[in-house]
């Protein structure tokens, strides 16, 4: 027998109503408790408007802000490695540092690909 057919808890649209207030309590952890969070959505708030203005069709549009979100994502998978880190333990463990080392590595290579993706778009264009 599959272990998610016997899974307690909410079905149908309760599950999703649950899932999406679940979803609302991490952003608004992140947002409270993650200051590359906060700084990365401001640097999205101020750059969607730019990059739908920039963009000269769907395509360039969704790239250059779908370029912003992805860092968001990753920037919240990586605080939440973080956190699970952390709450394991304060002792200092080689695999630990190593999961956090890599989250950070996600998130550098997220925003390098905010890089690569406007320039792509936008150099040819302005120079």
């Amino acid at each position: 027998m599959n272990a998610s057919t016997n899974k307690p808890g909410a079905t149908g649209l309760r599950r999703i109503i649950n899932a999406g207030g679940y979803s609302l309590q991490g952003l608004r952890a992140a947002l409270f408790n993650e200051a590359a969070f906060r700084q990365e959505l401001f640097l999205c708030l101020l750059l969607t408007p730019l990059g739908l203005w920039l963009g000269q069709d769907g395509v360039e549009r969704a790239l250059l802000v779908g370029s912003l979100f992805l860092v968001l994502i990753v920037e919240l998978l990586n605080s939440a490695v973080e956190a699970l880190v952390d709450r394991v333990g304060s002792d200092y463990h080689e695999l630990s540092g190593r999961a956090k080392d890599i989250g950070s590595a996600a998130v550098f290579i997220a925003l390098l690909n905010v890089a690569v993706v406007w320039g792509l778009i936008l150099y040819p264009r302005f120079f």
